[in-house]
């Protein structure tokens, strides 16, 4: 089943009612009223986007019981804290421990096949935005275990120099102009569905394949979401060929258009389905990985 993704930009008050999320929010006079009721097993992500919501303590825990990722914003509107179910699945133990005890020579071998499909992705984005793409092909040929000639970066130059060069000195950085601030929030709906579908596997979203800084909590998360990232870039890229002005601050509209991102039809292993279903397909190939019962993960293909 496809999960819903709830966006909340208004002064809310949000609680537990029969396992449903009721929502109330002021009319007129300051009074709340109950605006909807959403069941919780029908819910994948939450965002919180306003300094005037409150939510119960009894609605975040079954959230968080039915692996429902809680994101929460800040004043500037932007996604600065995760909430993950500690207890995903009934063997994670057991795959704690096999992701832990993973060699060395298996996650190279699992972060090369991570880099080929990125930079095939990449490609396709190229190759579907009418943007010269060749010079990707023969780095993703080449790319060695562990990643050694950084293929990642050589192509990610190329990349970022092509498909944004109609926007005047675009460069890819977090901080920089728009549409960087447009890919930011995507990314952050990305990781915090990825980040959703590895607790739902029963692994450790902090022990990343490659990703390893110790301040980062999830290292996973950011290491399985680099082959979905060139969706994300499309879907931008779209929004703004499609005449709409691309804004400084984020609108209402902007984000709405980013929520897609958790429901976009992806192919993986030959079968379309939700991105939200992908990612759980591609965290426990994973896992499958750790335990010895496969060799390759499951990723999409654009």
């Amino acid at each position: 089943m496809i999960k819903r993704t709830l966006y909340f930009g208004n002064p809310s008050y949000l609680s537990l009612h029969q396992q449903q999320l009721m929502i109330k929010q002021p009319n007129e006079q300051n009074e709340f009223q109950i605006k909807a009721t959403v069941p919780i097993e029908d819910i994948g992500i939450v965002i919180l986007d306003n300094q005037q919501i409150t939510i119960s303590q009894g609605a975040i825990d079954f959230l968080l019981q039915h692996n429902v990722a809680l994101i929460t914003c800040n004043q500037s509107h932007h996604p600065t804290g995760l909430m993950l179910n500690l207890d995903g699945h009934v063997l994670q133990n057991m795959r704690f421990r096999e992701q832990l005890e993973a060699s060395e020579p298996v996650k190279k071998q699992l972060w090369a096949q991570t880099i080929i499909q990125k930079i095939k992705n990449q490609k396709a984005v190229l190759d579907l935005t009418n943007k010269p793409s060749n010079y990707l092909e023969p780095l993703y040929k080449k790319v060695k275990s562990g990643d050694t000639d950084n293929c990642e970066a050589t192509a990610a130059a190329y990349y970022w120099q092509t498909i944004f060069n109609h926007i005047p000195e675009f460069n890819r950085h977090r901080n920089g102009a728009v549409p960087n601030n447009y890919l930011n929030y995507g990314y952050a709906i990305l990781r915090a569905t990825m980040a959703r579908s590895i607790v739902g596997a029963g692994l450790l979203p902090t022990l990343g394949i490659f990703h390893a800084n110790k301040y980062n909590p999830y290292c996973l998360a950011d290491d399985l979401m680099e082959p979905y990232r060139p969706y994300v870039d499309k879907l931008v890229f779209d929004y703004a060929q499609n005449n709409n002005p691309l804004n400084e601050d984020l609108s209402k509209e902007d984000k709405a258009y980013l929520l897609k991102i958790p429901v976009l039809d992806v192919a993986i292993n030959g079968e379309k389905s939700p991105l939200m279903n992908a990612t759980q397909r591609t965290a426990y190939s994973l896992a499958k990985c750790f335990m010895g019962e496969q060799r390759k993960i499951l990723y999409p293909e654009i």
